[in-house]
Order: structure tokens, then sequence, then C-alpha cells
């Protein structure tokens, strides 16, 4: 008995001396309880859709940019087959009937907690429609990890393929747990991919439809002084990023963020010792929600991951300008977009394929996810 117990504490040392730990903090219901450098600390392989570890957005709030999509729990939207995990659009009137849309009373509140309405900003949890402003024409999907698995520093790697289909805009990304320095964007965001379903959506000539990704980091003291100009980045490739899976990945240290395709860097932020203040030119100090920060302040608190497919809107991702074999239905200034939009359904609807292979030309795939701390 003695043995065996001395054997085991002698195991035991061997396994903790072997932990090197780590500079990367996490917290959430799928956290680990230790962090070793170098381990995987996260992973979804999507053999089975956990939804303990992804939570969904339950709103019609259009994500601060009037985007014409409803999000919900539904497996018409959100479901994995095969080891993949897809996010697919689709219509709103397919549920309710095209009457509903222009005539309809939405109020997304139930009573289960899986259900609550996770949004109430710009009317998200209840609108009702009428002829000029209809009701979010579109539903899909964004899950989220912010109860499951928060995290400060590591390295991140979806491997993913992009939909195609016009004014659809898959994004993965993450966005902060904790609002440390304030409410966005001064508690900064983190764009891992985003990018344009359009197959030949061109200004002045260069296709930033499928053909483009961007990565970019969001951060600034208030919404009108965000440097993400500054801090994007895009990869074009002849073959749009629709036609097969890609490794999406980021590295983020105490010194930098660092965004990579395929291994492949994109682009990376180094700030100097005055922080994301000075690298955005950001010269009030009055101004600066960083200044008891680290430099890579705020950079430096624990984000958590998110993924969806949004559709549209009027914050000049999909700009004015650009041309399209069908032009753009909308103008970001108008007060009718949605409205405008579903008017032209027959335009672009046929490009997102929904009546061909379970529609899954239009949805994001995700094929895994991993996180390790450094």
């Amino acid at each position: 008995m003695k043995f065996r117990l001395l054997a085991g504490v002698v195991a035991l040392a061997a396994v903790t001396s072997a932990c090197t730990p780590s500079v990367t903090t996490v917290s959430g219901t799928h956290a680990p309880v230790a962090v070793c450098s170098g381990a995987l600390i996260f992973a979804d392989d999507f053999e089975q859709f956990d939804l303990e570890k992804w939570h969904h957005e339950n709103t019609l709030a259009g994500g601060g940019n009037w985007e014409f999509q409803y999000y919900s729990n539904n497996r018409t939207n959100s479901f994995t087959n095969n080891g993949i995990l897809y996010i697919r659009p689709s219509l709103t009137s397919d549920q309710f009937g095209e009457g509903f849309l222009s005539s309809g009373h939405l109020n997304v509140e139930e009573g289960a907690t899986a259900d609550r309405c996770t949004n109430p900003q710009w009317y998200g949890c209840d609108r009702t429609g009428t002829p000029t402003n209809i009701l979010n024409p579109i539903k899909s999907a964004q899950i989220q990890t912010n109860n499951s698995f928060n995290f400060r520093y590591g390295r991140v790697e979806v491997r993913a393929k992009l939909p195609a289909g016009d004014w659809l805009w898959p994004a993965i990304w993450l966005l902060p747990a904790f609002n440390t320095y304030g409410s966005w964007p001064s508690s900064g965001e983190i764009d891992l991919m985003e990018s344009r379903g359009n197959r030949n959506l061109t200004v002045k000539g260069v296709n930033i439809g499928v053909q483009e990704v961007d990565c970019s980091l969001h951060f600034g003291p208030r919404p009108d002084l965000d440097a993400w100009q500054k801090t994007t980045w895009s990869q074009r490739r002849s073959q749009g990023f629709n036609e097969a899976f890609h490794n999406y990945q980021l590295e983020w240290t105490p010194d930098f963020l660092k965004f990579c395709i395929d291994n492949e860097e994109i682009g990376k932020a180094v700030p100097g010792t005055g922080g994301f203040c000075e690298y955005g030119k950001f010269n009030n100090n009055d101004l600066n929600p960083w200044k008891y920060g680290t430099k890579m302040a705020p950079f430096d608190q624990k984000f958590y991951l998110i993924i969806n497919v949004a559709v549209g809107g009027t914050n000049g991702y999909f700009p004015d300008s650009a041309t399209n074999p069908s032009p753009k239905p909308w103008k970001d200034s108008s007060t009718t977009a949605a409205t405008d939009f579903w008017k032209s359904r027959d335009a672009w609807l046929p490009t997102w394929n929904l009546d061909k292979n379970n529609g899954w030309d239009a949805s994001l795939q995700i094929d895994y996810i991993k996180v390790w701390a450094l």
C-alpha cells in the first residue's frame, strides 16, 4: 500500500513538472483547470453540435450595422453533419410566410433560458413589420463561447470553407469577455476572418467578394474613433475562398497579434511602448481608455470566439460604389434598406443555390477549431 502511494506521488510529481505554466489565461465552463505552455486548451471537431460549448445569439438587432438577418437557435440555420458545422442562411418567409414580413409581429423573447433575447438594442427583441419597413427577411445563426470559453493570449486555428452568394457576410471573430476598458470599441474586437459572398463583386476591377478575405482589429476610445483602417489586412486568391477549406490562424501574445492563412502571414500588429493609443495615433491622452493597461491594451484581456453569417447591412462593408452582375439593391443611406433588398430577391436569391445540395454553397462550413496556450 505504501509502495502504491509512493508510486502515485512520484507519477503526480512527474506530470506536474512536465507542465510549464503559460502566460495564457482562461475562464468558462469548458476552460481547463491548469494551463500548460503549448497545450491544446479548447477544441471542437463538430462530430456533434455541442450546445454546452456554443451559445446562440437570438436577436433581430442586425449586429449594429442594420444587417438583414434574424439570428436564432434553429437547426435549419446551424447544424453539424459528418464532422462539419454549417451556418446556413434561409428565408424568414419560409417559416412565417411572405405576408408576415410586412404585417407580422415578431417577439424573439421566449420563456426558456436558451431562448431569451440576447440583444434588445436596435429593436432586437420585438419588431412589427410594415410594407415600408419589413421584418428581417433572412434567418441565420451566430454562435459563441462567451459562457464556455474565454482566453487571453494563445494560438487559434479554424479550418473553414466560406459561403458563396450575393451579399452574404461570413465572419469568425472574437469579442472581449468583460469589456474591461469600456464599451465597443474601447475593449477591442479581433476579426480572424470576414468576407463577402459575392462571386463577382468588384471595386475598380478588383474582386472584393469570395476572392478576398479580411483580417482586422477594432480599437478606439469611442465608435467614431475606431482605428480599424490601420489594422486591416487582406489576402486575395483567384480561386475563391469558397472553393476549398483553408486554415485561418491567429497568434496572440503579450507583444503582438499576427494573422495567417494557411501558415502565410497576412498582417501583424506590434504596438510600441506607447501601446495601442500611440499605434492608433490617438493624440488626446484624456481619451485614452487604456492608460492603466499594458502596451497590449485592450488586447490584454480575455476574449471569446464567435462564428456567424450575416447578410447585407448599411455600414459600408458592401460599398455603394461596388460593381456586381446584379447591382446592389439598397443604398447605405436608405431608411428602407431591408425592404429594398427583399424586393430584389429574384436577382440575389438564385446566387445562393439554396435549392441545390442542401444549400451548402451558401453555408459557412467549419471543419474544426483549436486553441493552444502559448
